[in-house]
């Protein structure tokens, strides 16, 4: 008799509900103290398994692809009600399996569009308080990378990324990036670089506006940190962000600054020849400036002999000729300096 009352197939979005009501059951406000433990375990091992069978939807497995049918359904579903803030609230309550699935579901459906439309960025825009849960996460070692990830993949989103620019939250990263914990500062560096290179005009018109400041931890919190690798990629990153022609503004603000010139040729002299290497790339923009301020010209001047021998011991480990242009540009630029009246 059995087989003659087969329960329909779950649909992706009855998926979605079920995990919605598990998760719930799980939030940290939902303490139930009159459930028996092995109740508990098993709604727990169902919420993990729910989570396991959605990353199946919209990742594929080893069978099948992933079906857009079924991946819009369950996004669909999934940004309906609040089932994206109690994942994020139940996360510390999973096993660490559970939690990884979790951080790529929450990846995957950044990405996912229902009828053209990427729903996830109208969910984050109504919700945006969601990143201030996310960002506080950087502070908990057991949760940093699972956080960290979400938080990266939401600021795919422009909307997204332009509220966290424009919040406080941006200075966090200064402190993130140098956790002791090296994954987790490198996941920040990760996050930090997206933020600041991903969206060209949100980016530009926050530097823009806040130059002064954010330049001036930059230079003292992360290129003048004493942590070798916190140098390395920051210096990589202002070479990114100085080069990109939406920052073209801010760069000349940039190279006029003898206090940014100062720390360049610092970053000059360091044994680590990849430092080196990404210095120059932000150095020869001073050098190629055409409307070099006095002071700027007179300090280049005064460094002359030193700057010379310096840079042409710089080379980088393959031969690379577009390197080599730049540079013989560089030596001759400052070759032909000539001091300059103060005004």
């Amino acid at each position: 008799m059995k087989g003659l009352f087969k329960s329909k197939p779950r649909t992706p979005a009855d998926l979605v509900r079920q995990t919605r009501d598990l998760l719930l059951f799980a939030h940290p406000s939902n303490s139930l103290p009159d459930l028996r433990e092995s109740k508990r375990d098993e709604k727990m091992a169902e919420l993990s398994r729910n989570i396991r069978d959605m990353k199946s939807i919209l990742y594929g497995n080893s069978e099948a692809e992933p079906v857009a049918e079924a991946c819009a359904q369950l996004t669909q579903e999934f940004f309906k009600e609040d089932t994206l803030r109690l994942l994020i609230s139940c996360l510390p309550k999973l096993n660490l399996e559970a939690r990884k699935d979790a951080t790529q579901v929450v990846a995957n459906l950044q990405r996912q569009q229902v009828n053209s439309r990427l729903i996830a960025s109208d969910y984050l825009e109504a919700n945006i308080d969601l990143m201030d849960v996310l960002i506080e996460g950087f502070e908990n070692t057991d949760m940093a990378l699972h956080y960290g990830a979400m938080f990266r993949e939401c600021i795919r989103h422009q909307i997204v990324a332009k509220y966290v620019l424009e919040s406080d939250h941006v200075k966090k990263f200064f402190d993130y990036i140098q956790l002791p914990n090296f994954d987790i500062a490198a996941d920040a560096a990760a996050t930090f670089k997206e933020l600041l290179t991903r969206h060209k005009s949100t980016v530009a018109e926050f530097l823009t506006k806040n130059e002064e400041w954010f330049f001036a931890d930059y230079n003292s919190k992360l290129l003048e940190s004493s942590n070798y690798i916190t140098r390395r990629h920051a210096i990589k990153l202002l070479g990114d962000i100085l080069l990109d022609r939406s920052n073209s503004a801010v760069m000349t603000k940039y190279v006029s600054s003898r206090d940014n010139l100062r720390i360049l040729m610092n970053l000059l002299r360091e044994s680590s020849k990849s430092i080196q290497i990404e210095a120059f790339h932000v150095f020869k923009l001073f050098a190629a400036n055409q409307n070099k301020p006095a002071d700027i010209v007179n300090i280049l001047v005064a460094n002359r002999s030193k700057l010379l021998r310096l840079l042409a011991d710089v080379k980088p480990d393959k031969e690379d000729e577009r390197f080599e242009a730049d540079k013989s540009q560089v030596l001759r630029e400052i070759a032909a300096l000539e001091p300059r009246d103060l005004a």
